[in-house]
């Protein structure tokens, strides 16, 4: 089987790591990057037609190997300080990238995360899938579902096919940890209703 460097343009597919058989998915104009698990820079060319996927209950871990960024010691602290940002009462994800708190407000219906540019909440990383994740609103709660994505989604740390989220659940999607909150209205607040039709980042 062909070998496969780091650093170079492979096409589109799917690539698995020689060392710990961590799978990437690329488009044709991704450049193939170190293994994300353990750092290898020596890849295969997956086959096309593999059914090989991380198993449920691994919480992103395979073979021993870290497939996600480590917990935040600091992450309920970076949690409560991300809920005194919020002004409205509403659905909201946070998490951090480079070393900044990010939150999102959920206003849409659906919303898609993958690395995709048409994803409403996107992440430029191989090894979240151009179509990862949806989040859909309804009347009766906030449901996650797996968009077909190649590693999966979890949910604290179970892996899932779709799942009512709860406020302060942890959602993995590839390498980034993401939180769910749910603020509530109450009754001194003057809360007003977000648009309905885009996502807005807090802070």
């Amino acid at each position: 089987m062909e070998s496969l460097t780091t650093g170079t343009f492979v096409g589109a597919g799917s690539f698995r790591c020689r060392e710990c058989g961590y799978t990437l998915a690329l488009s044709s104009s991704d450049v193939l990057s170190d293994c994300p698990s353990c750092g290898s820079a020596d890849f295969a060319r997956a086959p096309l037609f593999s059914t090989e996927r991380i198993a449920s209950g691994l919480a992103g871990r395979q073979a021993g190997a870290a497939l996600v960024e480590p917990a935040d010691e600091n992450r309920d602290e970076h949690l409560l300080h991300a809920r005194e940002q919020i002004e409205q009462p509403g659905d909201y994800l946070c998490y951090e990238e480079n070393d900044e708190l990010h939150t999102v407000a959920l206003s849409r219906e659906w919303t898609r995360i993958g690395r995709s540019l048409a994803a409403d909440l996107r992440f430029d990383d191989p090894t979240v899938s151009r179509r990862h994740a949806l989040i859909v609103r309804q009347p009766d709660g906030v449901r996650l579902l797996d968009d077909r994505s190649l590693n999966g989604v979890f949910v604290n740390g179970e892996r899932v096919d779709g799942r009512t989220l709860a406020d302060g659940d942890e959602i993995i999607v590839g390498r980034y940890r993401l939180c769910f909150l749910s603020i509530p209205a109450t009754s001194d607040s003057a809360a007003q209703d977000a648009p309905r039709d885009e996502l807005h980042p807090i802070g």
